[in-house]
């Protein structure tokens, strides 16, 4: 079975990931090109137990044994290859995502479980180190959680003159900038506020040299060093090259799967999600770049190396213990 094509399509990927050594070698491939290292010392002087199905390094230093899941998002995890594998391939190319009820429900384990392992398989799809946007960038703001009119009324917004309105009710959401280049990237994040200053800092940090910036009228985006296109959305919604339409395409497929596939979220794990579906965003078929399903999966797991997120972390309770 080792012998077997890599698989193209979720069925192929459920019957190679299957097989222990298929996993093997396709993680190997991806981590180690260059030949097997020791993630603990870097020596390239390793052995592989398969009775044991683990690496045993050379040189003489504690823990010298390690696996496959070892430095990784896997790692201390009891949970098969073949289920953390299977789990990946549904999140990358599900396009409004999988929640962990439907993680639990196929791959038969328990819902925590699941809920686990798909924010591990979040943290790998977060993009670290990125080059500038350029060229033509969208950028906007949206808010994101529960309607005010269906909160209970020890939670809603109070103040003189509220009236429940969206306008009124943001106050309960939490705000999120995204920047789009035109036919290419996006980059989202929460922010605590939507100023000046903060806008800014964040054109500064993610636009390259010549770039030109397209808002709508909100004054926070006007003063930058940037060439600054405003769309004036009380007027129209295009102009020529003058919009907004593909950031708040972004919005939509994020909204989309907040709100029909995770139904509700805590605020503090919303950045997780942007994370998830902005690296799908990223690496969706577009004319100019055909990229399918194996290939969004093959790109998935070259960035599972150097993360790792507990469950006390990720619960933010100290102590607390992962439910395998």
């Amino acid at each position: 079975m080792g012998t077997i094509k890599e698989p193209e399509t979720l069925q192929e990927a459920i019957l190679y990931f299957a097989d222990r050594e298929n996993c093997r070698e396709y993680l190997t491939a991806r981590r180690w090109s260059d030949g097997v290292t020791c993630p603990r010392c870097g020596g390239k002087k390793v052995i592989f137990q398969e009775k044991y199905n683990r690496y045993q390094c050379g040189a003489s230093h504690p823990l010298r044994q390690f696996t496959l899941k070892t430095g990784t998002i896997f790692e201390d995890s009891p949970i098969g290859l073949d289920k953390w594998l299977t789990a990946m391939w549904m999140v990358v190319n599900c396009k409004n995502g999988i929640s962990s009820y439907e993680i639990h429900r196929a791959l038969k384990v328990s819902q925590k479980t699941a809920w686990f392992m798909d924010h591990r398989i979040r943290l790998a799809l977060k993009q670290e180190t990125e080059s500038p946007l350029t060229g033509t960038i969208e950028m906007d703001e949206t808010f994101i959680g529960g309607k005010v009119k269906n909160m209970h009324k020890s939670r809603k917004p109070k103040g003189p003159g509220f009236s429940g309105k969206p306008v009124a009710g943001t106050a309960a959401k939490a705000i999120v900038v995204g920047m789009l280049e035109r036919k290419g990237r996006v980059r989202a994040e929460v922010v605590v506020e939507r100023t000046q200053p903060v806008l800014h800092a964040i054109i500064e940090t993610h636009l390259g040299g010549g770039s030109t910036l397209v808002t709508d009228e909100w004054g926070g985006y006007k003063g930058t060093n940037f060439q600054h296109e405003i769309i004036n959305h009380a007027v129209s919604y295009v102009n020529g090259l003058v919009h907004t339409n593909g950031i708040e395409n972004f919005w939509s497929l994020l909204k989309r799967g907040i709100n029909g596939t995770y139904v509700s979220i805590e605020p503090f794990h919303l950045f997780r999600y942007i994370d998830e579906q902005a690296f799908r965003y990223n690496y969706r078929e577009m004319a100019d770049m055909a990229i399918k399903d194996a290939d969004r999966f093959d790109i998935a797991v070259r960035q599972i190396v150097g993360k790792r997120l507990t469950y006390a972390e990720l619960t933010g309770k100290e102590g607390a213990t992962a439910p395998f």
